[in-house]
């Protein structure tokens, strides 16, 4: 799968705050909204860090546009992701009707990477977007960015 420069440069913006979050005590993932101009609306990375493992930046990214983009603006923006949605966050990004998911790192490869290393399962099971929300345009892995974001995984997850 090949990406335009524009996917890019939104997804290495995912990998800085997903570092951001990381370095601010959370789990490394970061997320961008972008209008179909091109213009971000809205940047976050995870904040579970208080236990509210909730706190997923796609799922406020969902709940910011239900607030203040109308049907059309939010079927025609793009959630650029550092990891694929979870079940929460991809069945929220179809209820509120956002389009196209532009994603980093496979939930699946996460879950391997997390066995790999000894760490017990997630709460959640590692579904793909389109299982949980069949209809929507979703366009991952990102071979390219991978590295980057397994390696910010490791220094989160991986028992010392």
């Amino acid at each position: 799968m090949t990406f335009a420069d524009e996917d890019l440069r939104h997804l290495r913006r995912c990998v800085e705050l997903a570092a951001t979050g990381l370095s601010d005590g959370n789990e490394p993932f970061g997320s961008v909204l972008v209008s179909a101009d091109g213009t971000v609306l809205l940047e976050d990375h995870n904040r579970e860090k208080d236990g509210d493992h909730t706190r997923h930046p796609e799922l406020a990214i969902a709940m910011w546009a239900v607030t203040n983009l109308t049907p059309d603006q939010r079927a025609e923006a793009t959630v650029y992701t550092s990891g694929e949605h979870c079940p929460m966050c991809s069945a929220a990004h179809a209820w509120v009707g956002l389009g196209r998911i532009v994603f980093i790192v496979a939930s699946t490869r996460l879950a391997e990477l997390l066995e790999q290393w000894g760490v017990g399962p997630s709460p959640v099971a590692a579904l793909p977007i389109t299982t949980v929300a069949p209809f929507l345009p979703v366009e991952g892995p990102v071979a390219e960015l991978a590295g980057e974001m397994e390696t910010l995984y490791e220094r989160c997850f991986r028992p010392s």
